[in-house]
């Protein structure tokens, strides 16, 4: 019924975008949403020590876009709400049975002025895909697409100035109805906040010193490490809080036979051996990331090189024998790391970014602040295009 009720959805919210424009985006009617001049794009604020901003909520002076369904009908009109808290019972499906996702998403300022969503399309299949998975109702593509749009109108004097960081967006699902019983909820809310981010592991971060951790699993075969649950995450504080007190930024999991490499706690990880090919675990308990499928493309895609791909199952050993390593997420982006260590053995790396990782980097951020054509189509102008593009029917899946 969800998916049948999408149209209906996405035509009330459009006729509700016309007539209510969010007035910060700097016109009063859609007609000048699709001017050609850089006028529409709302300049940063003033004031803000930009490249200060590590990974955290650094202001809660914006605005969330929230919508609610109750179980087995159409998600009702998106609305806009300052920042605040939310209203839950105590018999919350959430608060008792964990039934929740989110997502995560980067606004950028480009050279050419404008401000653009990197690759939205495929974090609304993922986040349509873990809604299925936690048995909610799944927010169809182009109503995603429409609310993660008006988070980044509504709060575009957030967007840091080029290269010096970026919007990150936080949309959230979860079972909200006051039910008490292992069952999905009667109601669902699904909310998008924002907050300016800079470096994933802090302001002039060089390197990342992981720890390959053993002694827990962050995930099982056949269990839900693919999918973006918000009960994936609290399991690790406890590991990272022990990794940091000895020294280290955070944990490499290990599988459940203690072989082979998972991923870090939020990120997804790589690295590149002396003969210059990139390895990177393959998807099945991990999260099939978006910008570790970028970093797959990209590699894929390039020509006239020597570097070589492989994705499969990544033994500890081979990590550790690696020349560079990095890690990678819309958080994180590409981090590179400096220090691996084991229980047994530990390597630290000449350089930080190594050669491959540096490539890359400039790979990703040039076609993210369009220093480049974007010829994959994964930037989404969220001033000027439709809520639908290319990227979503290229890629139906990961």
């Amino acid at each position: 019924m969800w998916q049948r009720q999408a149209s209906a959805t996405v035509l009330r919210a459009r006729q509700r975008h016309v007539a209510d424009w969010p007035r910060s985006a700097g016109c009063s009617h859609p007609a000048a949403h699709f001017s050609s001049s850089s006028s529409r794009y709302p300049a940063p604020r003033e004031g803000i020590e930009w490249q200060k901003f590590g990974f955290s909520l650094a202001t809660r002076d914006t605005r969330m876009v929230v919508a609610n369904c109750e179980n087995g009908k159409m998600w009702e009109p998106l609305r806009v709400e300052p920042y605040g808290p939310l209203a839950l019972e105590p018999s919350a499906t959430i608060l008792n049975y964990g039934q929740g996702i989110f997502e995560g998403i980067k606004a950028y300022r480009t050279t050419k002025d404008r401000i653009v969503l990197f690759r939205p399309q495929k974090n609304g299949l993922r986040f349509a895909d873990g809604a299925r998975r936690m048995l909610m109702p799944p927010l169809p593509t182009q109503l995603f697409l429409e609310a993660v749009s008006t988070a980044v109108r509504e709060n575009a004097d957030w967007v840091p100035p080029c290269g010096q960081g970026a919007l990150y967006l936080r949309p959230l699902l979860f079972g909200s109805g006051a039910d008490l019983g292992v069952k999905p909820s009667s109601h669902y809310t699904m909310v998008i906040y924002v907050s300016p981010v800079g470096q994933y592991f802090g302001p002039g971060t060089s390197g990342a010193r992981m720890q390959l951790y053993k002694s827990q699993q962050r995930a099982a075969p056949s269990g839900q490490g693919n999918v973006k649950a918000v009960g994936n995450y609290a399991q690790c504080f406890s590991a990272q809080r022990m990794a940091k007190a000895d020294g280290f930024s955070d944990v490499i999991y290990l599988d459940v036979a203690g072989e082979y490499i998972d991923e870090a706690a939020a990120s997804n990880f790589f690295c590149v051996d002396a003969n210059r090919v990139i390895h990177t675990p393959q998807l099945g308990s991990i999260l099939p990331g978006v910008t570790r499928d970028t970093i797959i493309q990209l590699v894929r895609n390039l020509k006239d090189s020597d570097i070589q791909l492989n994705v499969g199952k990544v033994s500890a050993k081979v990590a550790l024998a690696a020349k560079e390593a990095f890690l990678t997420g819309t958080g994180a982006g590409i981090a590179p790391v400096e220090h691996i260590a084991s229980d047994e053995e530990s390597v630290t790396f000449g350089e930080s970014p190594g050669p491959v990782t540096q490539m890359l980097q400039k790979m990703l951020s040039d076609i993210q602040l369009e220093r480049v054509a974007d010829n994959q189509r994964w930037l989404h102008d969220p001033f000027v295009q439709p809520d639908f593009s290319k990227d979503s029917f290229v890629e139906p899946t990961f």
